[in-house]
């Protein structure tokens, strides 16, 4: 099986078991950046089944951790394209590991750089 870096957004919809995420789990490996942990965890009211869940998903993830070199590149996104920070931090993640990405959100399209896979929903 290969490696590949999960967005949030992914992560979300394994758990609650869409079908379209199905042939991505059953090919790779899920990687997630430590910004994904902290958008996935770090949510104001979550409930104790939500919270349990997500620990669950997040103990099978490889974990790639912050440093120097993906805050550099997520600056040079930050300069070249309209992005948030927490989406530069976990794309910039991506092309630091060269790990594909794989996401629903379409805005990662236009990051030249990163090799993306967008699931359409």
């Amino acid at each position: 099986m290969g490696l590949i870096i999960a967005d949030t957004n992914i992560i979300i919809y394994s758990i609650k078991g869409l079908k379209q995420i199905e042939p991505y789990i059953l090919t790779y490996d899920f990687a997630v950046s430590e910004i994904t942990v902290i958008e996935l965890l770090g949510v104001k009211g979550i409930d104790v089944t939500t919270l349990k869940s997500r620990k669950n998903f997040l103990d099978e993830c490889h974990l790639y951790q912050y440093n120097s070199f993906i805050r550099t590149i997520a600056i040079r996104l930050k300069q070249n394209y309209i992005i948030r920070i927490p989406d530069a931090l976990i794309a910039a993640t991506a092309i630091h590991y060269d790990v594909p990405f794989l996401t629903a959100d379409k805005d990662f399209k236009k990051i030249e750089e990163l090799e993306v896979m967008i699931i359409e929903l």
